[in-house]
């Protein structure tokens, strides 16, 4: 597991901490995701947990390695992967193929099982065929998948997307909202940085974040209901949860309506009732 102990982080001695006694514990096969407005401090939170950042007071250690020590950051960024907004900021290779083969590569891993590695990453993301293209002509979507395919090539057991869906399309964004449905299915632990509400709902734990502290922590369905306390940190709630408070008083907020299906359902019966 990853564990967050009395995490504290100033960037500059003079300015308020960015962090502020954070604890966190996050387990195997978690779907989490981070909100809160901008310069709540998620970016900064994700960031220590691979060791980009080390704390200024407490401690992170991943399955039992601390971050703090230097020895141990090889192993912790093999294990926690990161997936950024712009792909073309991780894409190193000149071929598809020499991309995903980049991380793998640097472990010293036999060819054999490098080649293994890549084909099963592609596989995954839907990308094999791909193998030759240079990434330079691949789609925002395409170099996307292909981001994470470099990540899934070192056998990661957390990824962390830091708004890796925001300037997607539609149909890239659910296509990699679903691998990472299935690789939570698969054991492996999801923490998700968005400001997308309806993505939000996917998740099983919902983090949020202001003024550098968790402020809450919850399933989605209790954290995203709570309208009020979003839209005080400029947040928007869900579509489906805005809607369904503009109809009080016939809607009963403890329903904690969060899907067309469900708000579908309870339109017809209030319908049904008042006929």
């Amino acid at each position: 597991m990853i564990e967050v102990k009395n995490l504290s982080y100033t960037y500059q001695p003079h300015l308020p901490p960015a962090l502020l006694n954070i604890n966190l514990t996050i387990g195997e096969g978690e779907y989490i995701v981070l909100i809160g407005a901008k310069g709540s401090g998620k970016t900064t939170l994700i960031r220590h947990l691979n060791a980009l950042l080390l704390p200024s007071c407490g401690e992170i250690e991943i399955d039992g390695l601390n971050t703090e020590e230097s020895k141990n950051h090889i192993e912790i960024r093999r294990k926690v992967g990161m997936v950024f907004q712009n792909p073309d900021h991780q894409i190193v290779g000149m071929s598809v193929e020499e991309d995903v083969a980049f991380g793998p590569g640097n472990l010293n891993l036999p060819s054999v099982e490098v080649g293994q590695r890549v084909k099963r990453a592609l596989e995954m993301v839907g990308l094999s065929g791909f193998e030759k293209r240079a990434p330079y002509t691949l789609s925002g979507g395409e170099k996307q998948l292909l981001a994470l395919a470099g990540l899934l090539s070192m056998e990661p057991k957390y990824i962390i997307l830091d708004e890796a869906t925001s300037s997607l399309d539609p149909a890239s964004k659910e296509k990699v909202l679903t691998i990472l449905d299935q690789l939570k299915t698969g054991g492996i632990s999801i923490i998700h940085i968005t400001h997308n509400m309806e993505e939000a709902l996917r998740a099983d734990r919902v983090l949020l974040m202001g003024n550098g502290q968790i402020i809450a922590d919850g399933t989605a369905r209790d954290i995203l209901n709570e309208t009020e306390k979003l839209k005080a940190l400029g947040l928007s709630p869900p579509i489906i949860v805005e809607l369904m408070s503009r109809l009080h008083p016939y809607y009963d907020k403890q329903k904690s309506i969060m899907t067309v299906d469900e708000a579908t359902a309870e339109i017809y019966t209030w319908l049904e009732n008042n006929k």
